[in-house]
C-alpha cells in the first residue's frame, strides 16, 4: 500500500499561511507593501487588540479591478511577475502571489476597492478561504480597503502562541516604521482601539521624517548622499551623532532597493565605525539606503522577504564605512551635556556617591554559615549562598507573610571565613591610582588587584536597589523641575503598561505630550535617567518583571560610569564592594575585579 500522499488543498493553505502570516505584525506588513506596490501616497492602519481581533489597511492606491478580486486570493496570484526571468530583476515589494491568498485561509477578509477610472466600488468576502461575495459597494475616492477579522481562527495552535496586546503591537511598529521612514513623501496613520499611535505626513527629506517619527533632535541628525555610476550604485545615509545614545540596536535601520532588510555585514560595519566616537555597551542610530541594478539583489530566499543576498557586498560595505566615518568626523556635532539634575551639581552626585546604607542592613539568623561556600584558588574568588539561601538575585524559596518575597542578606562576619581569599586582600589593599578612568589599582604584598570601577557601582547599586526595594524603602530625588524625555512609539507603549511598576522603583514618571514623558523623581544613586528609562523599557513585559530584573536594568546607570573618581572616592567603590554578597560580579556577568600576581608578571618580564 503506497504510503505517500498528496495533501489536501486546505492542510496546504494552512501550511502556507503559517511560513507567511506567523502573527499580526505580519498581515500588517503584507497589506502595507501592497498598498506600497499600488502606488498610494496615504496609507491608514486601524488595530483593535493589537490585530488580534481587527486589522484594516486603507490606502488610495490604484485599487483593484473587478474582475481581479476574486483571482487575487489564488495562490501564486500575482501582478507583480510573469515569467521566470523576472526572479531575477524584482522592482516590487511582493512578488510570490501568497500573502492574501495566505491571510484568508485563517482569517475573515473582506477587501473593498475601486480603481480610478471604475465608476463604482467593488467588494469580496472570504472566510477561512472560501465564501466568495462579490458584489458592488460604495467608496469614496479610489484605492482600497482591506479588513482582516478573527486571525487564526481556524488555527488555535498558532493562535495561543500569540503575547500579550503590548507585545504584539510593539512587534506591529517594528515592522510598521520603517516603511514610515524611507517613504517620507507618503502619510502615514496607525491607530490602536481609540488611540492614534502614529500619523506623518509628508515632509521633505527623510531628516526630517526620522526626527518626526523616533522622535529624535533633527539637529543630531545628518544626511550623505552619494552616486557611484561607474558601480550603478547610490546610497543615502542618515546618521545620527555621537549624542544619539542607544540601549539596543533599536534605531539601526538598512534598507536594500527600498525594502527594509536584515544585514548582518552592514550592521557590523556601520557600528564599528561608530566605536571611533561612542562608549561600549551603546549603540547608535542610523538609516541605510543603498539601490543597486534589481539583478543583483536575490530577495527570493525566505517567505518574509526581510532577508536578501547583495552581489559585492564586501564592495558595499567598505564604501558606506568610508561615507559613515568622513560624515562623523567632519560634520557631527560635539557631545552635548544636559543638566538632568536641576537640584544637584557634581559635588551631590559625588556626597551620593560616598553615602553608606550599612545601617540598612538587616541580619537573618535563621540562615547557618554553612549554607555559604567560599573558594578560592588562583583567580578572584567567589562568595555566594547555595540555592537553599538565596540572596538579592536570587529570592527565598516560600513566601513571606503578606505575600512578600524573602532575600537573604549575609552577615558581615561571613567576609573573614578566610583570611586568605581575595576578598579579605581587597580590604587591606592599598590605592596606588587609576587607569583611563575605567580602571582602579590596588596593590597588596605580591600582588596587583585591578578593579573595573563602572562594573563594580552597577553591583554596588543593583544590590542597593534590591535591598530598598525588599523594605520599600528607595532612596529619591526629588527634582524642582521634571526632566522631559523624549520616548519612542515602542517605548511609549511599555512605559504605558509600566508606570506603576516604574513607582516601585522611585521612578515618578507623568506623560507630558503624546512624545514625552516627566520624570519627578528617581532613585538617588542613578544619574543618568535617559540610559535608565530606555534601559528599564527596552522590553515588552517591564509590567512583569520582578526587583531582581528591574534592578539589573536600572543599575546600568549608576554614578560614576566613565568618571573620574578621586583616591577617597576609589578607596569608597572598594569599601562598598567588599561589603556585597558578590562582589567579584557585576549584575549582568562581568568580572569586577581581578589580581595580577607578582609571578604572573615575573614571567611575562621573563624573571623566572
Amino acid at each position: 500500500m503506497p504510503r505517500v500522499h498528496i495533501l489536501k488543498p486546505e492542510i496546504v493553505s494552512k501550511i502556507a499561511a503559517g511560513e507567511v502570516i506567523e502573527r499580526p505584525a505580519s498581515v500588517v506588513k503584507e497589506l502595507v507593501e501592497n498598498a506600497l506596490d499600488a502606488g498610494a501616497d496615504t496609507i491608514s492602519v486601524e488595530l483593535k487588540e493589537s490585530g488580534k481581533t481587527l486589522i484594516m489597511v486603507k490606502d488610495n492606491g490604484h485599487g483593484i479591478e473587478q474582475d481581479d478580486l476574486k483571482t487575487i486570493f489564488t495562490r501564486h496570484a500575482t501582478s507583480k511577475i510573469k515569467d521566470i526571468g523576472d526572479l531575477y530583476s524584482i522592482r516590487s515589494l511582493g512578488f510570490r502571489g501568497e500573502a492574501l491568498y495566505s491571510i484568508a485561509a485563517i482569517a475573515h477578509v473582506t477587501v473593498h476597492s475601486k480603481p480610478e477610472e471604475q465608476e463604482t466600488g467593488w467588494g469580496i468576502h472570504l472566510r477561512g478561504g472560501e465564501d466568495f461575495h462579490n458584489r458592488p459597494c460604495s467608496f469614496n475616492g479610489h484605492g482600497t480597503e482591506v479588513t482582516v477579522k478573527e486571525l487564526f481562527f481556524n488555527t488555535p495552535a498558532r493562535k495561543k502562541f500569540l503575547k500579550s496586546n503590548t507585545a504584539e503591537i510593539h512587534q506591529i511598529l517594528n515592522i510598521f516604521i520603517p516603511y514610515t521612514l524611507l517613504h517620507n513623501h507618503i502619510r502615514f496613520s496607525l491607530t490602536h482601539g481609540h488611540k492614534q499611535v502614529l500619523n506623518v505626513g509628508p515632509v521633505p527629506g527623510r531628516v526630517n521624517r526620522m526626527a518626526d517619527v523616533l522622535n529624535l533632535n533633527k539637529q543630531q541628525l545628518m544626511e550623505v548622499k552619494r552616486d557611484f555610476p561607474e558601480r550603478d550604485i547610490s546610497v543615502n545615509l542618515v546618521l545620527g551623532d555621537m549624542n544619539i545614545k542607544r540601549t539596543r540596536r533599536d534605531m539601526q535601520f538598512i534598507f536594500v532597493n527600498g525594502r527594509p532588510v536584515q544585514n548582518k555585514a552592514i550592521g557590523f560595519h556601520m557600528n564599528q565605525v561608530y566605536r571611533l566616537i561612542m562608549p561600549p555597551e551603546t549603540y547608535p542610530c542610523f538609516a541605510v539606503a543603498i539601490n543597486v541594478p534589481p539583478e543583483n539583489v536575490d530577495v527570493n530566499i525566505h517567505p518574509t522577504k526581510r532577508e536578501v543576498k547583495i552581489k559585492n557586498e564586501q564592495d558595499i560595505c567598505a564604501i558606506l564605512r568610508s561615507l559613515c566615518e568622513q560624515a562623523l568626523m567632519t560634520s557631527g556635532h560635539a557631545k552635548q551635556v544636559t543638566r538632568h539634575m536641576t537640584q544637584g551639581t557634581r559635588e551631590d552626585v559625588e556626597q551620593a556617591l560616598l553615602r553608606t546604607h550599612a545601617s540598612d542592613i538587616t541580619f537573618d539568623s535563621d540562615v547557618p554559615p554553612e549554607a555559604h561556600e567560599i573558594t578560592t584558588d588562583a583567580g578572584p574568588a567567589s562568595l555566594r549562598p547555595t540555592a537553599e539561601a538565596g540572596d538579592y538575585a536570587y529570592p527565598r524559596g516560600q513566601s513571606l507573610p503578606g505575600g512578600k518575597q524573602g532575600f537573604f542578606i549575609p552577615k558581615n562576619d561571613l567576609f573573614a571565613a578566610k583570611k586568605d581569599n581575595l576578598q579579605s586582600r581587597l580590604e587591606q589593599s592599598r590605592y596606588i591610582g587609576n587607569f583611563s578612568n575605567k580602571y582602579l589599582f590596588f596593590e597588596i604584598e605580591r600582588s596587583i588587584l585591578v578593579i573595573d570601577q563602572h562594573a563594580a557601582a552597577e553591583r554596588i547599586t543593583y544590590e542597593q536597589l534590591i535591598r530598598q526595594m525588599e523594605k520599600g524603602t528607595i532612596e529619591v530625588q526629588h527634582l524642582l523641575s521634571p526632566v522631559l524625555i523624549k520616548l519612542t512609539p515602542q517605548e511609549i507603549l511599555v512605559w504605558e503598561e509600566a508606570k506603576d511598576k516604574l513607582e516601585t522603583l522611585g521612578l515618578s514618571v507623568t506623560q507630558w505630550d503624546e512624545e514625552t514623558i516627566a520624570v519627578h523623581t528617581h532613585p538617588l544613586f542613578l544619574k543618568d535617567l535617559e540610559k535608565t528609562m530606555q534601559n528599564l523599557l527596552a522590553g515588552d513585559n517591564i509590567a512583569k518583571c520582578d526587583h531582581e530584573t528591574m534592578a539589573r536594568r536600572a543599575c546600568r546607570s549608576s554614578v560614576m560610569a566613565g568618571d573620574k573618581l578621586s583616591p577617597e572616592q576609589a578607596k569608597h567603590v572598594r569599601d562598598q564592594l567588599i561589603k556585597c554578597l558578590d562582589p567579584f560580579t557585576c549584575p549582568h556577568g562581568r568580572p569586577t575585579v581581578i589580581e595580577l600576581t607578582q609571578d604572573f608578571l615575573d614571567k611575562q618580564f621573563l624573571r623566572t
